[in-house]
């Protein structure tokens, strides 16, 4: 019994209930001996029947746990053999010191050990540098495998998900994309055709159209005289992207045979399996695309990302005088219901976005209400610094020039700011004042990229116009009459108007010079404009320095170059720019250069031949189809040349135009 207690933890409950009992004897033995005997061997009796019952339970118990312990381990050595999970053991010079069966009859090695990790895949790397994703997934053979890696132990498990890749690709493929599909001008166009006429151009489109969705397995459904609804899945579209949307092309040359040359704007939303978001994301493409003037197609998915395709041609002016009277007497209320007007352009302003300024001030002071423009001293470049001295001839304009800091400090509940020449907005003077003003109006030319200024009251973007100088001359028609502008000013305005068409050369219409001729009856003075923009010998040798590393690649495209570690001004190197343009056999020109902050910054000019602005899109800027920018975060043009020469491949050879 005495080894039995030992065997036993005194906490059993046996082991309690006999200290119990034997002390309950020693009272009834004092009350009677007799009794305190029989009480004696009736419970040492009942305690060694239940000891012999749990002694038996617990040699059965430890023998079911030995017996499992057992077949544990020969279930854990048959798993670490035969399961079908790879595992590799590593030593620190990456070497494999073991490697399971599966992992060896996987590469079809009668043994993987002593060989090098990289020799099996160079994807291994990934996971063994520093502060590395310990999970991901490799390629070995044509399978695929989901890797975890464990540093410490220096152990790779590799589990087989080709068939579940497999299905996710079948279901993403298979997920339904909507678009929406706008012929752009048919109503400006079938307005003056009689019915014949009408009639076939309307069963062309239709036919084309339709033929189209035949050809990729579309379904498409015309719901007016000039929309479609079209109905596809993922696997479509990605061979429509492969194809880059050829109906656009077309469309537009097929129409143009019949002497009415159509095109298409197409928004498409994917990526969703909401179908009321898959509508959303498809007209909000199709604004996208009308806003950067049309003939192109927008793909929208809703993390924001946006892939653009065509944009081939220049837009054609069709804004209306009564969309400009509109939009003035919108403004005009917005202003009279403001304490102030703050204008801002964007940053490193030149003549537009000045010009631009000036003109929305005047507004403001043609409704009673103080305007002032927002500029950097730090960052003008020599043509607008010697407007700005101009400017401070005239004490009255030039008190209305503030800076950054200034404007913060004025800005208040009911200040309307007004964002001219830009609508991105990393893009503006200072980030700062779009968070504190609760009213924002933007007005720009350029075509709408992905990135936007939220939360606008207004927004006029015409990417037809010349210039957003030309869109407030215009909107300036319709304020309340005045006070007429200045001399100065009107000149500013033209001077914004003259540059962006390079002297009326590029992206004019008969809208820019209705505007140019009304500045110029208001006093603006051309030889003034001429003085503005006159460069030293220094800057003239500057330039020549940099087309001196012209290269023309085929097609006539022409690439040059700043040096590493040279700044040059960002209206230099696009003036450099404009020079290639103007070279026999050259289409487009892109120039390189180190920026005076420290990027790396393209200038990118374009006959119509080549849509530069797609080519800037994707290397991080915009702009128009013949006029284009972009700055890239990195200091180095060799590298900036790089990425340029590859994105001009992808984007003429075939690439994905985002």
């Amino acid at each position: 019994m005495g080894s039995f207690f030992r065997q036993r933890p005194i906490r059993s409950p046996l082991a309690v209930l006999t200290v119990i009992v034997l002390g309950a004897t020693v009272p009834i033995w004092l009350y009677n001996e007799w009794v305190a005997a029989a009480w004696l061997i009736v419970a040492i009796l009942a305690l060694a029947a239940a000891w012999r019952t749990e002694a038996r339970t617990y040699a059965e118990t430890e023998k079911h746990i030995e017996n499992l312990s057992v077949r544990m381990k020969k279930v854990g050595e048959e798993a670490l053999l035969e399961m079908p999970i790879g595992i590799i053991l590593i030593n620190d010079q990456f070497t494999i010191e073991w490697a399971n069966p599966y992992m060896s009859q996987l590469l079809e090695h009668d043994t993987l050990i002593g060989e090098e990790l990289f020799g099996l895949s160079e994807d291994f790397r990934s996971f063994v540098k520093e502060g590395a994703d310990p999970e991901g997934v490799i390629s070995l053979g044509n399978r695929q495998y989901k890797v975890i890696y464990k540093p410490e132990e220096k152990l790779f498990y590799l589990f087989d998900i080709t068939e579940q890749l497999e299905i996710e690709t079948l279901y993403y493929a298979d997920r339904t994309v909507l678009g929406m599909i706008l012929v752009d001008n048919y109503d400006e166009l079938s307005s003056g055709m009689d019915d014949q006429t009408k009639s076939r151009l309307n069963s062309l489109v239709t036919t084309r159209i339709n033929d189209w969705g035949a050809e990729y397995g579309i379904y498409v459904k015309r719901f007016s005289s000039d929309r479609f609804l079209a109905v596809l899945n993922e696997s479509i579209l990605h061979e429509l992207e492969k194809d880059k949307f050829r109906i656009l092309d077309s469309i537009r040359e097929e129409t143009a045979r019949e002497s009415s040359a159509l095109t298409l704007s197409i928004g498409i939303g994917a990526d969703s399996n909401s179908l009321p978001e898959l509508g959303e994301l498809a007209q909000s493409g199709l604004d996208l695309v009308l806003g950067r003037g049309g003939d192109q197609v927008a793909i929208k998915q809703p993390s924001g990302r946006v892939k653009f395709y065509g944009g081939k041609t220049n837009p054609v002016e069709k804004r209306t005088r009564v969309r400009a009277r509109v939009i003035s007497h919108a403004l005009r209320d917005l202003i009279q219901e403001s304490d102030q007007v703050v204008i801002m352009g964007h940053k490193l302003p030149d003549m537009d976005a000045i010009g631009a300024a000036v003109g929305v001030r005047r507004m403001a002071q043609l409704n009673g209400i103080e305007g002032y423009v927002v500029i950097n001293p730090d960052e003008l470049d020599a043509s607008v610094i010697r407007l700005m001295e101009e400017i401070r001839s005239e004490p009255d304009l030039f008190r209305h020039f503030i800076t950054p800091d200034e404007a913060l400090g004025i800005i208040t509940d009911r200040t309307l700011l007004v964002i001219v020449d830009t609508h991105r907005p990393n893009f503006v003077v200072d980030e700062r004042l779009l968070g504190k003003a609760e009213k924002t109006v933007v007005i720009d030319h350029h075509r709408r990229g992905e990135e936007f200024i939220e939360d606008t009251l207004l927004v006029y973007m015409e990417p037809y116009a010349s210039s957003t100088a030309e869109l407030i001359t215009e909107l300036l028609e319709y304020q309340p009459k005045g006070e007429k502008i200045s001399p100065l000013e009107a000149t500013t305005m033209l001077a914004g108007i003259v540059v962006d068409t390079k002297s009326f050369t590029l992206r004019t219409g008969s809208r820019t010079f209705e505007a140019a001729s009304y500045l110029r009856s208001n006093g603006a003075d051309t030889v003034l404009i001429q003085r503005f923009m006159r460069e030293d010998i220094g800057t003239y040798l500057e330039r020549a320095d940099i087309i001196r590393t012209v290269e023309v690649l085929e097609g006539g495209i022409a690439i040059a170059y700043g040096a590493d570690g040279e700044p040059h001004s960002p209206v230099l190197v696009a003036q450099t720019a404009d020079t290639l343009l103007t070279m026999k056999g050259v289409v487009a020109s892109f120039v390189v250069a180190l920026r005076p902050e420290g990027r790396v910054g393209i200038s990118a000019r374009s006959l119509g031949d080549l849509n530069v602005q797609l080519i800037a899109e994707r290397l991080g800027g915009g702009g128009h189809l013949t006029n284009a920018a972009a700055q890239l975060d990195t200091d180095s043009v060799r590298e900036a040349l790089v990425q340029l020469r590859e994105t001009i491949s992808e984007m003429t050879e075939g690439g994905t135009e985002e």
